[in-house]
């Protein structure tokens, strides 16, 4: 990843010499970058209030809207077709020109070394940069580390523009607090963090923002400290996730029940309601990787941080390796055997497969040359195939399986309960729940 831009450089797009020539929009005709799980419900949202063109680069994806379909479940069909008047989904980059307000949505990944890999925002910020006209707006909503709006992406839409941010155009940042699944908290349920490279940014941002939520906005000091604050959410979580994950190893060696101390301590008023299990996802699994990137790049070592994360990284791995010890136990041979993994997604009740550690799970036992199957009625057959390189059975023989993990707690899998979930296993087979699903004594273990 480059070197950040010098301080010197990032300040001087905020010099006082620096200001719009050109007003901020009066009647935003806005574009959203990204029709994600992020992207589609902002644009829906938006679209009751502004004409929204959504821009995607995946010609799939843009049909099946056109279609009233999407994919992710995140945005009912009803709404879809509510949105049809205002909301223009394409794939082509051309419709950008008509609009003078960008809202970035694109993905911000980790490569395959855990680093942030900012190719995605990059090209998206070109693309918009490519329809700047004086006066525009554009909005990241990406997680991203502190700094890389201003260090990253101003620049790009600088150069490829010929504009100069704070003069002809200027930035803001929302970020995105997009939860897939949650139908309590949905956006207009959600508190926006909003900032601006101005004062008057800042206000467009925060008013723009507020004809959408219920709840209000959080008007932050900086676009940094915006940026700060959407990362620091998920790794919280990470780290405490973190630590009932290692608390969990130590009472299986301690033969505690972990469901029931956590249970027991969560009596306490202000013991915070961590679980264990895989931590995966767009953002919680993602995010700390960014923060620490940026923590390296001034000579700090996060040490906690990254500690949460080597423990949440191997949570697969220890899972497997419960299950084939378990299995050789009761003589049944990992070599050849059939294990099936009830769950692909990252999460229960939702589609999403992005960063699902069931991937690491099915990794382990397969280098380990047992036969693994997914059985996941959310997730799609195809997606299961080509993300983890398995089978995904839409009904599991009964009786066919030496062992099952119960890996995401699915509303399906509970209301089949343990001795619907065992019909699936051949004697002595094993079940572990990694969820703690079912009571102690269903499963043969549980995280």
């Amino acid at each position: 990843m480059p070197a950040p831009i010098p301080a010197a450089v990032v300040t001087d797009h905020l010099r006082e010499d620096n200001i719009m020539k050109t007003p901020l929009p009066d009647d935003p005709r806005i574009a959203v970058i990204g029709l994600g799980y992020v992207g589609l419900p902002l644009a829906i949202e938006f679209a009751r209030h502004f004409p929204v063109v959504g821009l995607d680069i995946d010609p799939a994806r843009i049909d099946e809207l056109e279609r009233g379909i999407d994919r992710t479940l995140e945005v009912p069909a009803e709404d879809l077709a509510a949105a049809r008047t205002r909301f223009r989904p394409t794939i082509d980059p051309g419709a950008l020109r008509a609009c003078d307000t960008f809202i970035v949505t694109v993905p911000t990944p980790i490569d395959r070394f855990r680093q942030p890999d900012l190719g995605p925002l990059r090209r998206a910020s070109e693309t918009v940069a490519g329809a700047l006209t004086a006066g525009a707006v554009v909005i990241y909503e990406s997680t991203v580390y502190p700094g890389a709006t201003e260090e990253d992406c101003v620049p790009i839409l600088e150069r490829v523009s010929g504009l100069v941010c704070n003069r002809d155009f200027s930035v803001g940042y929302s970020p995105e607090r997009v939860n897939p699944g949650d139908t309590a908290h949905r956006i207009p349920d959600i508190i926006k963090i909003t900032a601006g490279s101005t004062s008057d940014t800042a206000d467009f941002v925060d008013a723009l923002y507020q004809t959408i939520t219920r709840v209000g906005t959080y008007r932050a000091e900086s676009i940094r400290v915006a940026e700060a604050a959407k990362v620091i959410e998920n790794t919280q979580r990470d780290v405490n996730i973190g630590l009932v994950n290692e608390l969990a190893m130590l009472f299986h060696r301690l033969g505690l029940d972990t469901d029931a101390v956590l249970r027991a301590a969560g009596t306490k008023w202000n013991f915070l309601p961590f679980r264990p299990g895989l931590v995966g996802g767009h953002c919680i699994g993602v995010d700390p990787y960014y923060l620490t990137q940026k923590a390296q790049a001034v000579d700090f070592h996060p040490d906690m941080i990254l500690a949460g994360r080597r423990t949440n990284d191997g949570m697969g791995r220890y899972i497997a390796e419960r299950i084939m010890k378990l299995m050789t136990q009761r003589c049944i041979g990992v070599v050849g055997s059939r294990i099936l993994v009830l769950g692909a997604t990252f999460k229960e009740d939702c589609p999403d497969l992005r960063n699902s550690q069931v991937a690491a799970i099915v990794g382990e036992l397969q280098a380990f040359r047992a036969g693994v199957e997914i059985h996941d009625p959310w997730a799609d057959p195809a997606a299961v195939q080509a993300e983890m390189g398995v089978e995904a059975v839409a009904a599991p023989a009964h009786g066919a399986y030496d062992a099952i993990i119960l890996a995401v707690g699915h509303q399906c899998f509970r209301e089949r309960g343990a001795a619907g979930v065992r019909k699936w296993l051949r004697e002595p087979g094993v079940l572990y729940d990694v969820k703690a699903v079912f009571a102690p004594t269903a499963s043969d273990e549980r995280l």
